[in-house]
């Protein structure tokens, strides 16, 4: 059996029933550029550490415009960008300056606190450019909600990277169809983007706890029902999941082992405690984190 299961004509056949939910993504306007969040839900809260999902664009940025997300901070996650198109450069409150471009990964783990800006990079603003990518939260477990913070930059070329009949795969994070990413996680987590030609297939891995499909353009038909992009599929435990594009698509398998107890989320903290949260709030307030290097700006707390 090649890395691709759904290609060979013994492997099971999807049931029905196997897509348990299907989340619609809110949109929202963020200056003039649309962003669609996934996660949290009230269908669903998590998918294996998943815990926050945006699509960012795509949308395009004029000559002399770009995105300015000021100093903000975080507790008991890890935040992950990864692009299809642009570029973002990060800033963070350990000092980083790191560029981020299509196909590259940053892994920034909060831990017991941190802050960081997100800005379009001097050069992109100057001549404009398209912004596309996702942004995802990955919620820590609890014995590592109060971590030292870090960042870890992965550049796309170091990503394991598989093809075969119509269907390109990179694997952003974890162990799966035979490869294993560098990006180091803190549990078992589950992230490839796929790039599938008309009638090509692919499975998902069904040892995955959780698991759940973005589709991020084209449409795809998964037992006997087309799904188009823009939705977030989850699906149900250990069924064989087989992925079929009904025309040219792209999609991002996400997931991993379920969460060692509920999260809380207020703003951009993630806790298993409500009182660790309202301690970050106040820390925030107060001036307590440590700041970003050369930034004199910052987004206040929500009131």
């Amino acid at each position: 059996m090649s890395w691709l299961p759904a290609s060979d004509p013994d492997c099971p056949a999807t049931p029905d029933g196997a897509v348990e939910t299907v989340i619609v993504p809110r949109s929202h306007d963020v200056g003039g550029f649309e962003v669609r969040r996934a996660l949290p839900s009230a269908k669903r809260r998590m998918v294996g550490p998943f815990i926050f999902w945006d699509q960012m664009g795509p949308g395009e940025l004029v000559a002399g415009q770009g995105i300015d997300v000021r100093p903000h901070p975080h507790i008991g996650l890890a935040t992950v960008t990864y692009l299809f198109e642009g570029g973002v450069m990060h800033r963070d409150s350990l000092g980083v300056v790191q560029e981020i471009a299509p196909g590259a990964v940053n892994w920034m783990t909060a831990g017991r606190g941190i802050a960081h800006s997100e800005r379009t990079p001097a050069a992109l603003r100057a001549s404009g450019s398209r912004l596309f990518g996702i942004q995802s939260w990955i919620a820590l477990p609890r014995a590592l909600e109060e971590t030292e913070p870090g960042f870890a930059h992965t550049p796309a070329e170091a990503l394991p990277k598989l093809a075969d009949a119509g269907v390109a795969l990179t694997l952003v994070a974890g162990a799966a169809f035979g490869v294993t990413s560098p990006v180091r996680t803190a549990s078992d987590t589950l992230y490839a983007d796929v790039t599938l030609a008309a009638g090509a297939r692919f499975a998902l891995p069904r040892e995955t706890e959780e698991r759940a499909l973005y589709l991020v353009t084209g449409a795809v038909e998964i037992a006997g029902t087309r799904h188009p992009a823009g939705q977030l599929l989850v699906f149900r435990a250990g069924d064989p999941i087989h992925v079929t594009a009904t025309e040219p698509a792209r999609v991002l398998a996400l997931g991993g082992a379920a969460m060692d107890g509920p999260r809380y989320i207020w703003w951009n903290f993630v806790s298993s405690s409500r009182e660790r949260i309202e301690q970050a709030k106040a820390d925030w307030k107060a001036g307590r984190f440590a700041p970003v290097p050369d930034e004199t700006e910052f987004i206040p707390l929500p009131e």
